[in-house]
């Protein structure tokens, strides 16, 4: 197949685009930093706002996987987050002006998008079907609303896009655990490491995950079977409270000791690394009730064992 992957130069695009032309796909991923060097796919620049030339790149693939957006690895201030749901709806917009305007429009758009969609949950599970969209829940700081709408937008610029000829799922996407620089497994696997690696305000907040082999396979999936479309989570199974995930992350790093942190040190932390304590602190208990109703079987659904084979690659350095 050819896939065009716009937004494919981030953590996650090199990780998909790689996988994919390793498969022997045709990939050509469409980014800013057009002198990225991608392996296994070719590159070709775009401002992530609108429509041109790479729009010719559309016409007669058979699938776009759009993951443009501005990282969220940042602090919530107003700016930043009117970039990130400009970033987010601006580019997802610009695909559907593109496969509009296509002679042979894709077959299937997968869209990304964010399990932070969800409402702030201990205590239920969220799926596609029964899940509580969030953005109104009681107890928590008003300003994650904001990262809900953001979701919301990024979702509706995909179902309002004039494209009927193609099919398109919004990848509702937990955290992807990878080795490597700017994910979220090498940030809790540097604070592992340090000592640091314990419960963040008691820890019953849950953590919905996903290993980077699971979500490879997971998009491949979403390729391949014409029934799905829709909203789509990406996550594993069995989401955890972070206190059981990150003793799981202990002791597969064989580290002892996970000093607790309270809210406030966390807000502290946040600042220091020039992020948000939302990522920590939101409840996220997100399970993929699509893909495992539509026969989906996960390499790895259990963090313990999920967690020893990113610990031993990220010591390998793979």
């Amino acid at each position: 197949m050819k896939i065009v992957i716009p937004g494919g130069t981030g953590h996650l695009g090199l990780l998909l685009a790689g996988a994919l032309g390793r498969a022997g796909h045709e990939v050509v991923v469409v980014s800013r930093r057009a002198d990225t060097r991608v392996p296994g796919a070719r590159t070709v620049p775009w401002d992530g706002r609108s429509a041109g030339e790479w729009a010719a790149e559309v016409d007669g693939a058979d699938a776009v996987i759009n993951l443009a957006g501005r990282s969220v690895n940042c602090r919530y201030t107003a700016s930043n987050l009117r970039e990130m749901m400009a970033s987010r709806v601006d580019s997802a917009t610009a695909v559907g002006t593109a496969i509009a305007g296509a002679a042979r429009p894709p077959r299937v758009w997968l869209q990304m998008s964010t399990a932070t969609i969800y409402a702030h949950s201990h205590d239920r599970a969220n799926d596609e079907a029964t899940g509580v969209i969030g953005g109104t829940e009681d107890g928590v700081p008003a300003y994650w609303a904001f990262s809900v709408d953001i979701a919301r937008e990024w979702e509706r610029a995909l179902s309002e896009a004039p494209v009927p000829d193609t099919r398109r799922v919004a990848l509702r996407t937990s955290m992807v655990m990878a080795p490597g620089r700017g994910g979220a497994f090498d940030q809790l696997w540097r604070m592992t490491r340090w000592g640091l690696g314990g419960p963040v305000a008691g820890g019953r907040q849950y953590m919905s995950w996903i290993h980077d082999r699971d979500f490879v396979r997971a998009v491949e999936f979403l390729l391949a079977h014409d029934g799905l479309a829709g909203p789509v989570n990406l996550a594993s199974p069995d989401p955890l409270p972070y206190r059981a995930f990150m003793a799981g992350l202990r002791d597969a790093a064989g580290v002892r000791v996970g000093l607790p942190a309270t809210r406030w040190m966390a807000e502290l932390g946040a600042f220091a690394l020039r992020g948000d304590t939302e990522l920590l602190l939101k409840s996220r208990r997100v399970v993929p009730g699509r893909l495992l109703g539509a026969g989906f079987v996960f390499d790895l659904p259990g963090w313990p064992e999920a967690a020893r084979d990113l610990v031993a690659r990220a010591r390998a350095g793979t």
